[in-house]
């Protein structure tokens, strides 16, 4: 898998029966949902979600599905912030790229040259952007792609990703280009929105690198040029991100998902995703498929409010979070948690064990030492109680 995500050939469509398989799970005449960079680095910062991988694997609404299930979620950008993003990338790619020119800091008379990529399906425009790149690379001149496509294979389904803009410099250079309406204060921006735009933007890098493999005199680079508005206005400035980290995460984490077709086929007979059947039935569905909440899902899944009731319900400790899952070791639930605490489970020689107990004498202690009246102190919880 990790092969196919960085050389040899362009992704090709399913198989037909994978192709029909899907198309079964997303419900007749549901139109596909692409995969987009955003889901697929989602989808890798939590490549143990089958959930995820298999619903977005087959295109299926999930959001749609959530609503379905009695937990719809507002998710997305509003509609006042997709405008004023359009808006911003129009000024930014306008009159030849002069912006951009500006912003890279190229000497060019010139300017850019701007190859069309046609209005073709999602295959065609894959194919004719690299054969742009190829062209601008042997040519050795400024060329920048708008909203080109790249091609990438994801647990064994191709996704097409259309970044922002590709620019190729006179040195078979290729730099993403990520436009974003966010604003750049003093030349800094807030952190978590430049996080999860290097995380986008290390998809796009990925799938360029497949390209760049079979392009003689190309390279990629690993710094995206991200450009904000600056301070208040709306006059474009630029940062270079390093992606470095975010690529090497994105490519282990996607390499680690199982393919598709193996999930599809561990479904019972007639599982189908269609937000159209009733809710038992779609309930009994999604949960045929094992899933890896944990509280990041909020910001980045459409189905995260299901995914935690469910993972409450269970009492189980993602819910509290991976660091807390990671440090409870083989205590898999709330219920585990609180006996190992009071002595009534759990192997002393476990060194988690041996802290929640230590942690536990040290809190009964502490509260011995205060009346109860002043404290309102109450026993560990139980299980049931602690959602």
């Amino acid at each position: 898998m990790s092969e196919s995500l960085d050389s040899g050939p362009p992704p090709q469509a399913p198989t037909t029966p994978l192709r029909q398989r899907l198309a079964e799970l997303r419900g007749p005449d549901a139109r596909p949902r692409p995969l987009d960079a955003r889901a697929l680095a989602a989808l890798a910062a939590n490549p143990g979600c089958d959930r995820r991988a298999l619903l977005d694997g087959a295109g299926v609404d999930k959001a749609a599905l959530a609503a379905a299930l009695g937990s719809p979620t507002a998710f997305g950008q509003s509609q006042f912030a997709f405008m004023r993003g359009n808006a911003f990338e129009a000024r930014v790619i306008s009159d030849g790229g002069a912006e951009l020119m500006r912003l890279l800091g190229a000497e060019s008379p010139g300017g850019f040259r701007l190859p069309d990529l046609g209005a073709a399906g999602p295959e065609g425009r894959a194919a004719r952007t690299a054969l742009a790149l190829r062209e601008a690379t042997a040519d050795g001149v400024w060329t920048l792609l708008t909203h080109p496509m790249l091609a990438l294979e994801v647990a064994g389904s191709p996704a097409y990703l259309e970044p922002d803009a590709v620019v190729v410099g006179p040195d078979g250079r290729w730099t993403v280009v990520e436009i974003k309406s966010f604003p750049m204060i003093d030349a800094s921006a807030d952190a978590a929105k430049v996080g999860a735009a290097a995380r986008q933007a290390a998809v796009y890098v990925l799938a360029l690198e497949r390209v760049a493999a079979r392009t003689g005199g190309a390279s990629v680079a690993h710094s995206v040029l991200l450009v904000c508005p600056k301070d208040f206005s709306n006059l474009p400035t630029a940062s270079a991100v390093d992606v470095r980290k975010q690529l090497s995460v994105t490519r282990r984490q996607l390499a680690r998902l199982t393919r598709v077709e193996d999930i599809a086929a561990a479904l019972p007979d007639g599982t189908t995703f269609d937000p159209e059947r009733p809710a038992e039935q779609l309930t009994a569905a999604v949960e045929s498929v094992p899933a890896a909440y944990a509280p990041e899902c909020l910001a980045a899944c459409e189905l995260a409010f299901h995914c935690r009731e469910r993972s409450r319900r269970r009492g189980a400790v993602e819910t509290l979070g991976r660091s807390v899952r990671g440090e409870l070791g083989g205590l898999r639930t709330v219920g585990d948690v609180l006996a190992a605490a009071r002595g009534a489970a759990g192997d002393p020689d476990d060194p988690a064990v041996a802290a929640l107990r230590r942690a536990a004498a040290l809190r009964a202690e502490a509260l011995a030492s205060v009346p109860a009246a002043r404290t309102g102190r109450q026993p560990l919880p139980e299980a049931a109680g602690c959602r």
